[in-house]
């Protein structure tokens, strides 16, 4: 039987597997510790109420594919060629994608053997501090609670080009606001549903979009123009250098730094063995090979002072939108539009539905009040989406106080920041958690179909060092904004820095009032919240990688 090196734990059986290296098949590892066992079907939270796990495979597969497909793709990709030029737009993604690579290996390892509700915040209390715990659950809430009113901003945006301010902003916030929780009054299945369609509908315009944009290159549309990469000869490559480097950076993290989304999916999903497998190497394919393609292309047809871009003077916004209007492609510019806004629409629904696993993770583990921990019988936390919807709510009609470039680069400000600290814990837990499997003796990676990070330690380590460049870029912006030391000011410095702030603030203040004590690496849980394949789910996995590897690629191309 194959063995892969990027294997699993998920089920409900409360006893381990180790292979037999004679008959290849498994034999069981009795485990004392019951309390691990789960229901299937649910994700159990004994005296607090249950998850339902409503993420299918297939749905989490597309998900996966679409959750990142947000306006950080279809309209922060034209303010980064706006305010950094193509050169620096495209190295900014490329490194951050990198990085992605690097958190989907590590976060993928500890997710698959311990599917648990806090993902990342649980892991970051019981094998490190905590008080980093704390940290983590409170970067995570506060990035995402900043992801709604950023969306906010730009759905206006997005409606605009169509309505052309005929309609105070107020009233699309407010509808906005509507649709979004009405979704999470309803029980959970809607909101997977929800997030299906839309990643489905993200998807295929997408593709849609790259074929147009390979074709309008070559002089295919109503121009009949041939690019021949004019906007990088005629333009600037690089725009404000480190400073628009760091930009490009920034709101390459905003755009692509949501990948502890999927680590939450995993915690909610049927088959979490399969389902986060294939999301870790299908998410990498996409940010790097799909975003970079999409980047490439936006640079190749899009000028860089285009006054329609984000952060210019028009109201395109999207790069995108504006490559096809420029092609004098009729109706294609407001499918775009359109799309991107659901994309606006589904990206606020993904940041309520984390940031309130967040916060009822936190209280969960006794981080914040266990109020907030209890669920309903539909799977909802309520407490901790009511919190987690007030904040948006304060969040989004910011926006009627200043322009949106101002409250958007804000937002990102805060969003970038608590990404990259999340993955900068997140480096420094799985350093952590290899160190008791070590001192444990724990035969985690010797059962059948047992994942491993690949290349670790490099992974993890290039991951630390890549988040130590963010902070350096993060510090740098902040002190000069365009790459002048003449623009220096309070304002522009607390706007690319309040969000490092309050993350690290958050951690030495917890750290400060409960002297919390670092976790000795010989006791470490690695118990509560263990799930080993189930006999099923041992069959279904031999059945899937006895089949040619072409067969089994070709399951990566599924939609349902």
């Amino acid at each position: 039987m194959h063995q892969p090196s990027e294997t699993p734990l998920a089920g409900s059986v409360p006893s381990a597997h180790l292979k037999d290296p004679e008959k290849g098949l498994s034999k069981p590892l009795s485990r004392t510790n019951t309390a691990a066992s789960v229901t299937e079907g649910t994700v159990a939270n004994e005296g607090y109420g249950e998850y339902k796990a409503v993420f299918q495979t297939g749905a989490t597969q597309v998900i996966s594919l679409g959750s990142n497909m947000g306006s950080g793709l279809f309209v922060a990709t034209g303010k980064a060629l706006f305010i950094a030029g193509p050169g620096a737009m495209i190295f900014g993604y490329g490194f951050v994608t990198i990085l992605v690579f690097c958190v989907l290996q590590t976060l993928a390892e500890m997710t698959i053997a311990f599917p648990v509700s806090g993902n990342l915040i649980d892991y970051a209390d019981r094998w490190v501090d905590p008080a980093l715990g704390f940290s983590a659950g409170f970067a995570l809430w506060l990035g995402w609670v900043a992801v709604v009113g950023s969306e906010a901003t730009v759905s206006v945006i997005l409606i605009n080009f169509w309505a052309d301010g005929a309609v105070h902003q107020a009233v699309w916030l407010s509808l906005f606001l509507v649709f979004v929780f009405t979704l999470f009054c309803l029980p959970s299945q809607y909101f997977a549903w929800f997030e299906y369609v839309t990643s489905l509908i993200k998807i295929v315009v997408f593709l849609i979009f790259i074929v147009t944009s390979i074709a309008i290159v070559c002089g295919a549309g109503p121009t009949g123009k041939v690019h021949h990469g004019e906007t990088w000869i005629e333009h600037p490559t690089f725009k404000g250098g480190f400073s628009g480097v760091g930009n490009a950076m920034m709101l390459a993290v905003w755009a692509c730094g949501d990948q502890i989304f999927i680590g939450m999916m995993g915690a909610e999903a049927v088959f979490p063995r399969m389902a986060m497998g294939r999301a870790a190497r299908m998410v990498t394919g996409r940010v790097i090979g799909v975003y970079m393609s999409a980047l490439a292309l936006i640079s190749v047809l899009v000028p860089s002072d285009d006054s329609r871009l984000f952060g210019g003077s028009g109201a395109a916004a999207s790069p995108f939108v504006i490559a096809v209007e420029n092609a004098g492609i009729k109706g294609l510019p407001h499918l775009l539009n359109a799309v991107i806004l659901i994309a606006a629409v589904s990206m606020a629904c993904e940041s309520i539905f984390i940031g309130s696993r967040a916060l009822r993770a936190l209280a969960l583990q006794g981080l914040v009040s266990t109020h907030l921990a209890n669920v309903d019988t539909s799977g909802r936390p309520r407490a901790s989406l009511a919190i987690t919807a007030m904040v948006s709510v304060a969040f989004t009609y910011i926006n009627l106080s200043s322009t949106g470039a101002v409250i958007f680069g804000w937002f990102v400000s805060i969003t970038s920041s608590s990404f990259f600290c999340m993955w900068i814990i997140l480096a420094i837990t799985s350093w952590r958690f290899r160190k008791a499997l070590k001192v444990q003796n724990d035969p985690l990676f010797d059962r059948v179909y047992a994942w491993k990070c690949t290349a670790w330690p490099f992974t993890p380590l290039w991951l630390f060092l890549g988040c130590m460049v963010l902070v350096v870029a993060c510090i740098y912006i902040g002190i000069y904004p365009n790459g002048s030391s003449d623009e220096v000011s309070v304002t522009s410095f607390f706007q690319s820095m309040i969000g490092l702030i309050l993350i690290i603030a958050s951690y030495i203040g917890y750290k400060l009032i409960f002297r919390t004590r670092y976790r000795n690496s010989a006791s470490m849980d690695l118990i509560t919240g263990r799930r080993d394949l189930s006999a099923d789910e041992i069959t279904q996995l031999d059945k899937y990688y006895s089949k040619p590897l072409w067969r089994r690629f070709l399951t990566y191309l599924q939609l349902w």
